[in-house]
């Protein structure tokens, strides 16, 4: 090797040297900091402006009947708390019908109507469409193991457009992360919305309505911050679901901001003992299917 290709050599493992260094430092700060790698692919909240619209249009009504119908024959409420959904018993014609509710929305203008249709319709939607998903990959343990998203380092099949609404082709995280969280800035958004895991919040028993969104948005925070995959104190120390990290700004700006959401729908002994705490020490997340058994 001549002197000056040795100098490019040496100054090129230089570099790949500082490279790593700087690496390590990164991952050690992070571990310090008690960061998590998934923490990464958090989405954001970011405003689609062309969803903002909101008329007054009243009639025809959105029509979610039918996925209160489907609701009633498969959602079960397990004796540990959690609801299931019994994939495995799905008739071929009632998944068609699903089908067709997703499809019908679909077809629905939902900019002309007001925001309390809308958001009726957006949740249903999703989780609609989130059930019918599972059933196209009969089988799984986990919706993280359907892996359609684009993109390298994208998980799952939240990127991937599964919807078209008034012409726009949209993701599950379309509906959730940019018309969903920026439009109604509403934690309990999070309640609503469901991702067919163990760990998530309930899928609620019956259809959004403008009626009983706020009965159900209430039910649904108190059922999950009650449950032990919701909040669990182990040795006096607080440990939450992930859900309360990944979208932290969701709930407030800091560990007490998250406590005092907590403490708004804790009951006793639970909120007594929120009182004494003022920072999170650890959480979890189960990503088991939700199924019930047959």
């Amino acid at each position: 090797m001549t002197r000056k290709g040795r100098m490019g050599h040496e100054a090129g493992m230089r570099r790949l040297r500082l490279a790593v260094r700087c690496a390590l430092v990164l991952l050690v700060g992070a571990a310090s900091a008690a960061f998590s790698f998934d923490q990464l692919f958090v989405p954001k909240k970011e405003l689609w402006p062309a969803w903002q619209v909101a008329g007054t249009r009243q009639a025809p009504v959105v029509d979610h009947r039918p996925w209160d119908d489907w609701l009633q024959k498969y959602h079960r409420l397990s004796d540990d708390g959690i609801a299931r959904i019994a994939y495995g018993a799905v008739t071929p014609g009632d998944r068609q019908a699903l089908a067709d509710y997703v499809d019908d929305l679909q077809g629905v203008p939902i900019r002309q109507y007001p925001r309390p249709v809308q958001w009726a319709y957006w949740v249903n939607l999703y989780n609609a469409r989130t059930v019918l998903l599972i059933l196209e990959h009969d089988g799984v343990d986990s919706i993280r193991d359907i892996k359609i998203s684009p993109g390298l380092f994208k998980a799952g099949p939240w990127d991937k457009k599964l919807l078209t609404v008034e012409g726009e082709k949209l993701s599950l995280n379309d509906v959730e992360h940019r018309i969903l969280r920026p439009i109604w800035d509403d934690p309990r958004i999070h309640y609503a919305v469901n991702c067919a895991a163990v760990g998530c919040p309930n899928l609620q028993p019956v259809a959004f309505t403008p009626e009983n969104t706020e009965r159900l948005l209430d039910a649904a925070a108190r059922a999950y911050v009650n449950h032990p995959r919701g909040v669990r104190i182990d040795g006096g120390e607080l440990y939450t679901s992930s859900i309360y990290r990944w979208f932290r700004a969701d709930f407030g700006r800091n560990s007490r901001d998250v406590i005092a959401h907590l403490r708004r729908y804790a009951e006793p002994p639970l909120a007594e003992q929120l009182d004494t705490l003022t920072y999170i020490k650890g959480d979890f997340y189960d990503w088991a299917l939700n199924r019930a058994p047959l």
